[in-house]
């Protein structure tokens, strides 16, 4: 296990010197170490850290500490999310709210699982030389959702195959999810946040690596 950079992770809490009884400190952290409760600790710095990371974006080695530990620990779910949020750091958030198409007009007839399993093409209002749309691929990881049904609702992250194709992009356009050339759902854009330095070659596992 990667002791030090949980610990260094861990650092992003309140100091000791001044937190109240209330607030989650690094010496907290490191009695739940020491007593081997992995899991427990690794919960903890998710949610804690996800929290500061929606006023601070965090440092790209917090979520691959992250997403090591979860895979040591096997908690396939929580390391494919730290592993997503690598992905984000590096090339940005895409957020949108999603209406899947109902089962009765839909090709879907089937629930799908909501952490970014799903690798479904989009059309964002890009065009083929011949007028049609050109459709592009994104995986789809829905917030608080562990799936989503034919006719649900979710607020979505995505994450696509080729970035350079989605910097036009902005709140309030309305694009399209297809699994095939049906319509499989409709999503308003809600939130863009743009990497602050451009992304290099990827050093850990995309969302398009598992």
């Amino acid at each position: 296990m990667d002791v030090p950079r949980l610990l260094e992770a861990a650092s992003l809490l309140v100091p000791e010197e001044v937190a109240t009884e209330n607030d989650v400190t690094v010496n907290d952290v490191w009695e739940y170490l020491t007593r081997d409760e992995w899991e427990v600790t690794l919960g903890l710095l998710e949610e804690l850290l996800e929290e500061r990371a929606e006023v601070h974006p965090l440092p790209l080695g917090f979520w691959q500490a992250l997403a090591t530990a979860a895979e040591q620990l096997r908690l396939e779910r929580s390391a494919a999310w730290s592993h997503w949020r690598c992905y984000e750091t590096r090339h940005g958030i895409i957020r949108a709210d999603l209406t899947l198409t109902p089962a009765d007009k839909a090709r879907r007839k089937t629930p799908f699982s909501g952490a970014g399993v799903l690798r479904p093409m989009w059309d964002i209002g890009r065009r083929t030389p011949t007028g049609e749309p050109d459709l592009c691929v994104a995986a789809l990881w829905a917030e608080f959702t562990p799936s989503m049904e034919p006719g649900g609702r979710a607020t979505v992250r995505l994450a696509p195959l080729s970035p350079s194709n989605w910097q036009h992009l902005q709140p309030g356009q309305v694009i399209t999810m297809h699994e095939d050339r049906t319509l499989a759902g409709t999503a308003v854009v809600v939130d863009i946040q743009r990497p602050p330095t451009p992304a290099t070659a990827p050093q850990h596992p995309s969302p398009f690596s598992r």
